[in-house]
């Protein structure tokens, strides 16, 4: 385990990479063997627009892991996170690949929700590891929810698109129970519907912006 003022080095040097270099995936993209489609410009317009939301939740999960990586008591526990962070980082590589293929761009307003998130992963793991667990557990319900619900309004026929964020809603779901079997605590009912309006507040932005 690293020292904490190399942790912090470490993890300061991630985020720096998470705003400002691209990404890369270790695993094959999930839609690299599907071709792509003809879309209206409306259709591909909005399909970039929902893949810029889902790479700006990416953003939000690695602040937020780093955040609880870095105050997580368990080094089994902050191995759970570190391993977690890595694999959003195959989601912001899968999820911004597609914008560019669509025309789009990624959020202005990532750095502001990086931040925002990083200050919660932090809180949460000095909460303790059972409440950070918990909070893991939820926000990646709370994740895969969203991704259903993407994967409804994106177009038909863009498979590639519904081929990314199917694998996104599995890795989820994945880490979610792993923060459950490592211990997660459930989190008050007002503690989900603040999280659950915060979320709303991101993808309403990140839409538009």
């Amino acid at each position: 385990m690293l020292p904490k003022l190399d942790q912090l080095i470490v993890e300061f040097d991630k985020g720096v990479r998470t705003l400002l270099a691209p990404a890369h995936s270790r695993r094959p993209h999930p839609d690299q063997d599907i071709p792509d489609c003809e879309l209206s410009d409306a259709e591909r317009k909005h399909a970039a627009r929902l893949m810029r939301i889902n790479h700006c939740g990416e953003v939000c999960a690695q602040a937020l892991y780093q955040g609880q990586a870095l105050t997580a008591r368990d080094p089994a526990n902050q191995h759970a996170f570190t391993e977690a962070a890595f694999e959003e980082i195959e989601h912001l590589a899968w999820t911004e690949r597609r914008i560019h293929e669509l025309g789009g761009r990624t959020s202005l307003l990532n750095p502001l929700w990086y931040t925002g998130s990083l200050a919660i992963g932090i809180t949460a793991g000095l909460l303790g590891d059972k409440w950070n667990l918990g909070f893991l557990s939820e926000t990646e319900q709370q994740v895969a929810r969203h991704l259903e619900e993407h994967l409804q309004k994106l177009p038909e026929h863009d498979q590639k698109s519904q081929a990314i964020l199917a694998q996104m809603k599995t890795d989820e779901l994945h880490h979610a129970e792993q923060a459950d079997e490592h211990g997660a605590a459930p989190l008050p009912a007002p503690v989900k519907a603040l999280m659950k309006l915060s979320s709303k507040v991101m993808t309403r932005s990140s839409y538009w912006l």
